[in-house]
């Protein structure tokens, strides 16, 4: 087994990288990441010291315990912080979140990450919108998928979510968002509570709504929120005018 930590010499000159953990029969990536130092060892050090149940450390531990080694791969050393940022973010777009054991994606990659030529001409063409309504905006870019039905963006648009008073008491509205670009308004009629949509989730108290199309709001949909984000935002959910007095009911 490889000494898991780098000589000093070494830590020195390689400076920031990127890293990949893979499958030690199949060489199948598992996860890709970024650090500096020995970062690319702490995960196999967390899966033994820890109890914590994430997609990432149950694997190592399936590893570990069928008496073989999580095998590491540097895929680009000598980097700036930026620069790892960057490799990173491409990488897990190449390969797909959905097969990968990392929690979330990489950096700015609703702004620029992987998108096919209809996105990339919608989201360099949209016009931005101003929403007065009371709304909460549902980021839904690991769910949504070209072609998507009707069905299936309503599903995935109302819930599984974590979602505070203040967004259940105040918001009318819940538009779906991806890539910046919205994708549909609904009303929504009422919260309930529900389970997590899957076992790695940690937060258990979440929440969906139950409504329908809203067809009068239908004008925003295809135009841009970009502006009501900050930059790097990882939370799927955000609210606009949901203020300290109820709306005006619909």
């Amino acid at each position: 087994m490889l000494d898991e930590q780098f000589p000093q010499s070494v830590i020195e000159k390689i400076g920031y990288y990127v890293y990949l953990l893979l499958e030690p029969d199949s060489g199948q990536v598992f996860y890709a990441g970024k650090g500096t130092g020995n970062r690319i060892f702490q995960h196999r050090r967390a899966a033994l010291a820890t109890y914590h149940d994430t997609d990432k450390l149950d694997h190592i531990r399936a590893i570990l315990a069928s008496g073989r080694e999580v095998e590491y791969q540097i895929l680009r050393h000598g980097l700036t912080e930026k620069e790892a940022f960057e490799v990173e973010a491409a990488l897990i777009d190449f390969i797909g979140l959905e097969n990968l054991s990392n929690s979330v994606a990489g950096l700015y990659t609703d702004e620029r990450g992987k998108m096919n030529m209809a996105d990339l001409i919608a989201k360099y063409s949209a016009l931005p919108v101003t929403i007065t309504e009371a709304v909460i905006l549902i980021t839904i870019n690991r769910q949504y998928y070209h072609g998507i039905s009707a069905a299936d963006l309503y599903e995935y648009t109302r819930g599984n979510w974590v979602i505070g008073l203040r967004g259940r008491t105040y918001a009318n509205y819940g538009l779906a968002v991806f890539r910046g670009i919205i994708r549909e308004v609904y009303h929504i009629r009422q919260w309930e509570t529900t389970g997590n949509r899957s076992p790695g989730q940690k937060t258990t108290r979440r929440w969906r709504f139950t409504g329908e199309v809203a067809t009068h709001l239908r004008h925003y949909v295809g135009g841009s929120v970009e502006h009501y984000y900050k930059t790097g935002a990882q939370n799927p959910i955000r609210y606009l005018n949901c203020g300290l007095k109820p709306p005006a009911p619909c």
